[in-house]
């Protein structure tokens, strides 16, 4: 019997999504004030968005573990998790603390991502691009309402106020083990026996992962320098915290538009083709950005984050498209690469911003971009796979 895409699975898998990446999206807004009240530069402030994302080093590890036991209450209890570290941020009065409350939501963050991706695989027939792109929606629009959730919160309750919105996340935690409590998606795809070891699986893959990597490395520098850095950016250039965090929504609203169509539009016409369409504009509007002035800012941002973010459910679909007996610890690896990537040009940003300024670097980010062209001419024509 032909397997049909479960609008309802996904619709939950995807709303999972949103009531978590929402409170990881606090920290970019917030970090103009930290830097004030603790006194840091950008690269101590670069360094936190490191250290949250260190703990996806042990992404395949998860990945492995995803594929043997039943991890729906990872899912479950992740967005509470997260709420409660990312709530407390502006709370703190030292650095060592922050570092901490970011490990801990970070070990959150990796053990809700990994599998995640996989449940929306089996879930969406051969539809695999669309069901990414739902599942991308989710965390596009949780990136859009967080800044705002937390600028909001900020301006009523002050920067020691943000816990407030910890109960949000701790309802959505609720709702998700009513929702989730019984679908047995995590067995759906243990049925399938596993003939191949992971190690194997893993060999056979590399060619396609430095690929992977390349495409990746590049495409991060301008995506982070566009999102972790918009509203510090902004304010330098006299802006208000306010226009700030509703820039940063702006991006990333137009952002979750672009994730929406960006995998069923792969599914038709190839995921090369989107990712190479991506890479030839990204770098020319933002360019345009660094340029312009802020009478074209706002429909800037917007156009931006729709070409920006494009690319990540169809990067998504095109790891789930090797069809590897082990899809989690595939898809541990992947994401091991896009976060350790994203590490590093986050501190390579802001060590650049601490010494030429973030204008600078901003244009750095624009050229460098364009070298992740020869990785995606490598891929196959069609949706998986690479050239011989």
């Amino acid at each position: 019997m032909k397997k049909k895409f479960e609008v309802g699975k996904v619709l939950t898998i995807s709303f999972a999504h949103l009531s978590h990446d929402i409170f990881t999206a606090f920290l970019a807004p917030i970090l103009p004030l930290l830097i004030d009240k603790l006194g840091i530069s950008l690269s101590m402030a670069g360094l936190l968005d490191v250290i949250r994302k260190i703990p996806s080093l042990l992404n395949p590890f998860v990945g492995l573990m995803a594929d043997r036991i039943c991890v729906r209450y990872f899912i479950i209890l992740t967005p509470a998790i997260t709420a409660i570290t990312m709530s407390l941020l502006g709370n703190i009065s030292n650095y060592p603390t922050l570092l901490i409350l970011l490990f801990v939501a970070g070990i959150s963050s990796t053990l809700f991502h990994v599998p995640t991706p996989v449940m929306i695989k089996h879930v969406s027939a051969n539809q695999t691009g669309k069901g990414m792109s739902y599942y991308m929606l989710g965390g596009e629009i949780a990136r859009t309402l967080g800044p705002l959730l937390i600028t909001a919160a900020i301006s009523w309750w002050g920067l020691e106020g943000s816990w407030r919105v910890m109960p949000l996340g701790i309802i959505a935690s609720f709702i998700l083990y009513l929702k989730l409590r019984n679908i047995s998606i995590s067995q759906d795809f243990q049925k399938k026996k596993k003939e191949i070891g992971a190690s194997e699986t893993f060999k056979k893959l590399i060619p396609f992962f430095v690929i992977i990597f390349g495409i990746t490395i590049f495409r991060a520098a301008m995506k982070l320098s566009l999102t972790l850095y918009l509203p510090t950016f902004l304010t330098k250039q006299g802006n208000s915290l306010w226009l700030a965090g509703i820039s940063l929504a702006i991006l990333q609203f137009s952002g979750a538009i672009g994730t929406f169509f960006a995998g069923p539009i792969s599914d038709k016409f190839g995921r090369k083709n989107i990712l190479l369409i991506t890479s030839v504009i990204n770098p020319v509007l933002m360019w345009i950005f660094i340029s312009s002035n802020s009478t074209f800012m706002i429909p800037l941002l917007f156009i931006m984050g729709f070409f920006l973010f494009a690319s990540g459910p169809v990067l998504l679909a095109l790891v789930q498209d090797t069809n590897s007996e082990h899809p989690a610890f595939i898809n541990g690896i992947y994401m091991t690469i896009s976060f350790g990537v994203s590490s590093l040009m986050v501190l390579l940003i802001g060590f650049l911003g601490d010494k030429f300024g973030l204008i600078i670097t901003y244009r750095f980010c624009a050229i460098i971009s364009i070298a992740s062209i020869p990785f995606i001419l490598m891929l196959k024509n069609k949706n998986r796979g690479i050239s011989k």
